[in-house]
Formats: structure tokens, sequence, C-alpha cells
């Protein structure tokens, strides 16, 4: 039920950047009360782990793709070509 609640709740981003912030928890004790979750620590205890790991995985993400962007950017975005003309 954890990945499913989870799966329910609301991303939140942050405005200028655009970088995945987590879910928004304002909504979380009303799926867990529709659903009819009794052990509620333990669910939310998942569904914050599980948290954890996908915004791990979105920063890790976009720190690759800066990366990317970062070694294009020093090489031009493309060959370099040298031409010799004697003359």
């Amino acid at each position: 039920m954890a990945f499913f609640i989870f799966g329910q709740l609301k991303d939140s981003f942050d405005g200028m950047s655009g970088t995945y912030l987590g879910k928004e928890w304002s909504s979380c004790e009303f799926f867990l009360d529709l659903h009819g979750i009794e052990d509620r620590k333990v669910t939310v205890y998942f569904m914050k782990l599980i948290e954890r790991i996908v915004v791990k995985n979105a920063a890790d993400e976009a720190e690759r793709k800066r990366k990317q962007e970062e070694r294009k950017s020093k090489t031009g975005g493309g060959k370099t070509y040298t031409h010799n003309v004697k003359g």
C-alpha cells in the first residue's frame, strides 16, 4: 500500500530550476484514511524510504546531465577541424 499511496501524492518541483524536490505530503492523511491503513507509522516509514530513493535518483540524473552538458560546452559541441594551408 505504501507504493500505491506514494504514487497518489502530488510531486513537488522547485519553481526556478525545475528540480524535483519530492512529494507534497499534505494529502497523506487523507489517503491513509481513504484506504483504511491501520499501521500508519510503518506505511509512512516505507513511503519516506521510497521518496529518498526517488529524490536521490532524480538528483543523480540531473548531475549526470549537467556534467554531460559541461563536457559538450568545453569541446565546442562538435568536431574541430584544422586546415593546413600553405601559400
